[in-house]
């Protein structure tokens, strides 16, 4: 008589976790998955994963609850393995969740970044990162420019971000501003798409990975995948790009997953040697070597313009920051902080007097985070609390350091000043030549 399957939990947070189960728990029928968790993003949990994606052994879905309740899951499920399937949390955070597991009776485990990659008939370019905010998006923004110039139809995938109704965000296509609003998209997912569409470049995502990559092979010539978090590739990549962030140096070695990435790079990026100290950039640089003794290093700028600089000067400013890179994240400022700094702003204001409805709760969860307000936008609602909050706000200027016009999507009664970054490799040949290895191995194959 065989074993009674493995009454699994998923520790997720609607990205990586419904990845793995497709790909990899699904169809075991040594495995029963009785549940998901959730963290990190707000009003994930209490949802169900639906039937019409989870397959005909889950007919009734497959329930989402909060992380915090783990042991009673355990208990109530007799669960007896416990997986983590999210990303950018330190390894000590890790075993902290398998301790709760063991101590609970089950046991933990983590499954390999190749077990989940899903192979592709084109080239697969992947850009990962050691942290949240290391400066992905831009790095994918000059990888794709790099292909366009030599003729490549770009396919990009965006690590997911489902955070609406499940069963319409199985395959997503973004190739305009039309599709943003067709698909409700949040703060985060604009920021993350709309760069890339004005660019010309046509964006998928979703939740079935499998499914998305086969609709963009139909479009493309070359597959981006353009990571989330510090999250490992979902595809096999023929070139695997890391970056790295001198702001929070030794980071690249303490953070889960960003130290596998280190460790499967082909190249990495050390972004921000512009505004990081020089022991800070060789630090980092130490540590990818002694972990990665392969990996070519590229050194790269990522210098910050302002729409117009002299807005700025000698005014009272708001900065609002990409949210994630703040919150867990970690970090206490971003480009627009450095644009007010180096604009000469006379003061940069701290928002948390102002701050409205759930924004309150972002500064009670993150107290690092002081005198930036982080771009928090998880439906309209909250939304609608971040424009009330840079309403009561007093100042006289907004400095909006997310790679999207706020000023277009929220009714706020102040001006805002963008700040742009772009990638400044501090040499200029060496990411295209990789990536023409890339190509010349494709062709020849």
């Amino acid at each position: 008589m065989p074993p009674a399957p493995h009454r699994l939990i998923i520790l997720g947070a609607a990205g990586r976790d419904f990845h793995d189960f497709n790909v990899y728990w699904k169809t075991r029928a040594d495995i029963d998955v009785v549940c998901f968790t959730a963290t990190q993003i707000p009003n994930i949990e209490g949802r169900v994963y639906p039937a019409e994606l989870a397959g005909s052994r889950y007919p009734d879905g497959i329930p989402i609850h909060p992380e915090s309740d783990l042991e009673r899951l355990v208990a109530e499920n007799d669960a007896t393995l416990v997986a983590m399937a999210y990303s950018d949390v330190t390894h000590e955070h890790v075993m902290h969740l398998a301790a709760r597991a063991n101590a609970a009776g089950a046991s933990f485990c983590m499954l390999g970044a190749t077990q989940t990659m899903v192979a592709s008939d084109k080239p697969v370019i992947a850009v990962n990162a050691v942290r949240t905010g290391c400066g992905k998006s831009q790095v994918s923004r000059r990888v794709a420019a790099i292909l366009r110039e030599r003729g490549r139809r770009v396919g990009i995938v965006r690590h997911p971000m489902p955070y609406g109704d499940l069963t319409r965000q199985v395959c997503q296509r973004f190739a305009g501003a039309d599709d943003l609003v067709r698909h409700e998209c949040t703060i985060e997912e604009r920021e993350e798409y709309e760069p890339h569409i004005a660019a010309g470049c046509v964006v998928f995502a979703g939740i079935d990975y499998e499914q998305i990559l086969r609709r963009a092979e139909e479009d493309a010539d070359v597959i981006l995948w353009d990571g989330g978090n510090n999250d490992t590739s979902f595809y096999r990549p023929d070139l695997q790009i890391v970056v790295v962030d001198p702001h929070r140096a030794g980071h690249e070695l303490r953070y889960y997953p960003g130290e596998t990435n280190v460790r499967l790079a082909d190249v990495v990026i050390i972004n921000k040697v512009d505004t990081a100290d020089d022991e800070a950039i060789a630090t980092v640089e130490r540590n990818v070597r002694s972990a990665n003794p392969r990996a070519t290093i590229i050194p790269a700028r990522s210098p910050v313009r302002l729409d117009d600089p002299a807005a700025i000067h000698g005014r009272r400013v708001l900065v609002i920051e990409d949210g994630p890179t703040l919150t867990h994240g970690e970090m206490r400022f971003g480009a627009g902080h450095v644009a007010a700094r180096q604009s000469g702003a006379a003061t940069i204001i701290d928002p948390r007097p102002f701050a409205q409805g759930s924004i309150r709760g972002v500064y009670r969860r993150y107290p690092h985070v002081t005198d930036v307000l982080p771009a928090m936008g998880y439906g309209a609602e909250q939304m609608a609390e971040l424009a009330a909050t840079i309403n009561a706000a007093e100042c006289d200027v907004v400095i909006v350091g997310t790679p999207i016009d706020l000023g277009g999507l929220l009714e706020v009664n102040k001006p805002m000043v963008r700040a742009r970054y772009e990638l400044e490799e501090v040499d200029p040949a060496l990411l295209p030549a990789a990536i023409d290895r890339v190509l010349a191995a494709a062709a020849a194959r």
